[in-house]
């Protein structure tokens, strides 16, 4: 063979490989359309526009198993699933009106006129259903896990098939465990079954304890056998005292909560008027001053520095605390120390104090609300059983118990609580002792004011940030502080929890008015038996 025949030979082998790898995706694509399931029977009940056939074209979709089902579920679902033209044909309405096909998402070449496929109650739930289905086979296991949560939910008979296909390969504990239980919700209200097996899904939902499972077991067919009717009570007797159990821990949470707020608001009033004796009505200011130093920082930080957002409230704790603290210095230098041992006139200046603290605020930041965000590490919430708990209250109530500590541990460990409990217990020994008892008077009301302030950097993330927000804690705070035993603080954390518990237990039964109404006259008739609180404290109204 010549030279010129072996170059021949070769440009032409050259041209059949060039050929051969061409049409290899096209051979692949055609091998895949050829094997894929045709869904053009679902598709032509979609265009019937009835709700019955939408409904088993979903169900249909869902145990397909082709690529397209999940987009033309997810576009009915938006409401961007149409119809139109003769025959009538099935279009997915895309970005500027442009219409789609179904199966391969390319613009159609003519776009006839057309109307969204109608959706109902019925129909959404077999689309959660339909949704729940195509994700049973995901190869995330929380994907999996949540689409057989959502299929236990809307109980469709029709992604029976495929979430017991599903089940059948499932190897992860807690998905398998989530089906098993989607597909007892099921069969539960399913026609045709023995009783055994219908028993056998009300113990397994029965196990479950929760509202959700509550309502499915309430959902047993009246034409259940004896047999089953009883195991559904039974099991729904055992899940409403399970939840009446769940509901008290919530309620006492929900206690503990308002009980870290009370405590906030009247740890500083345990010192001021547990100590000192000083009636301050404009206790409250200071928590509201606080709140309102809070938006300040916030609005400085939005402006200025907004990716020191997430630290706002640690900037704002420290700033006021020493703001309210030099207001509150302020106060008992120009005003209180004028009017120890007559506390009538105390009362009226402070209430003064407050009215003028108020007006000034809204003269500056006006009468409306304020906005104070939440940080990120203080939202989202999770649950422990049927308890759920909001991070907000938690590190509120973390917060006020640090805040109870410090304050404990400088009354106990410092100078300046040292000089303080001496000129509680017996102010003309300590004057001779060498304490300058006017300034540990001025340390120690710039002390409870500044502890007022922190509070109000707590409650901005629970309440409304205004000129009137320290009035709805004073009273609370009064009582909390007279009940508890005046200037104890211990008497103060127990009375703040315990007052709090109480009120949100009552609540339930008596109604929010007539359970603080109910609280208040239980704290009356106590004092009338223990004048001096839960844990009696020496101090100066007391010598005097």
């Amino acid at each position: 063979m010549t030279s010129r025949a072996r170059l021949f030979r070769f440009a032409r082998l050259l041209c059949a490989l060039a050929l051969l790898c061409a049409a290899a995706p096209f051979g692949r694509a055609a091998a895949q359309d050829a094997g894929a399931p045709d869904i053009s029977a679902p598709l032509a009940q979609l265009t019937t526009n009835k709700y019955d056939d939408t409904e088993a074209a979903l169900g249909a979709l869902a145990l397909s198993g082709s690529p397209a089902a999940a987009g033309i579920v997810t576009a009915l679902a938006e409401g961007k699933l149409v119809f139109g033209g003769t025959p009538p044909r099935l279009f997915i309405q895309g970005e500027a009106g442009a219409l789609l096909d179904p199966l391969t998402l390319q613009p159609v070449a003519e776009a006839p006129a057309v109307k969204p496929v109608r959706v109902n109650n019925r129909v959404r739930r077999a689309i959660d259903a339909a949704n729940g289905a195509l994700s049973l086979v995901s190869p995330d296991a929380g994907k999996r896990r949540e689409a057989a949560l959502a299929v236990g939910r809307s109980r469709d008979e029709a992604a029976l098939p495929a979430l017991e296909a599903a089940l059948a390969k499932e190897s992860d504990p807690k998905v398998k465990s989530a089906m098993n239980l989607a597909r007892a919700s099921i069969l539960i209200g399913k026609e045709g079954i023995t009783p055994a097996e219908r028993i056998a899904a009300v113990e397994l939902v029965g196990a479950e304890g929760n509202q959700d499972a509550l309502a499915i077991l309430r959902s047993v067919p009246d034409s259940a056998a004896p047999e089953v009717k009883q195991a559904a009570a039974d099991a729904i007797a055992g899940i409403e005292r399970n939840l009446a159990l769940w509901g008290m821990a919530q309620n006492v949470w929900y206690g503990l909560s308002l009980g870290s707020v009370l405590l906030l608001a009247a740890i500083g009033l345990a010192i001021t008027f547990g100590v000192m004796g000083v009636i301050n009505m404009a206790h409250g200011e200071m928590v509201m001053l606080g709140a309102y130093t809070t938006f300040v920082v916030q609005e400085v930080i939005r402006t200025s520095y907004p990716g020191l957002f997430d630290v706002s409230l640690l900037i704002a704790i420290p700033l006021a605390f020493v703001f309210t603290g030099l207001i509150g210095v302020l106060i008992e230098r120009t005003v209180i120390r004028f009017l120890y041992g007559r506390a009538l006139e105390t009362l009226l200046a402070t209430w003064g104090i407050s009215l003028i603290l108020q007006q000034a605020i809204r003269t500056i930041f006006g009468p409306t609300n304020r906005e104070v965000g939440a940080p990120s590490w203080m939202s989202g919430s999770f649950e422990i059983g049927q308890l759920a708990i909001t991070s907000g209250r938690l590190w509120i109530i973390v917060f006020s118990l640090l805040v109870f500590f410090a304050l404990l541990a400088t009354l106990r460990l410092t100078r300046i609580g040292l000089e303080m409990r001496a000129v509680t217990q017996n102010r003309r020994m300590a004057a001779s002792m060498g304490i300058r008892t006017n300034w540990v008077d001025a340390m120690t009301f710039g002390l409870g004011s500044g502890i007022a302030g922190m509070a109000g950097v707590a409650l901005s993330q629970i309440d409304n940030v205004s000129p009137n927000l320290g009035q709805s804690y004073i009273i609370d705070s009064f009582l909390v502080v007279v009940f508890g035993g005046v200037g104890n603080l211990w008497g103060t954390l127990v009375g703040a929890m315990t007052l709090g518990v109480a009120n949100k237990l009552l609540e339930p039964y008596a109604g929010a008015v007539l359970g603080k109404i109910a609280l208040l006259v239980i704290v009356i008739l106590f004092i009338q038996k223990r004048p001096r609180g839960l844990f009696a404290l020496k101090g100066r109204s007391i010598e005097a």
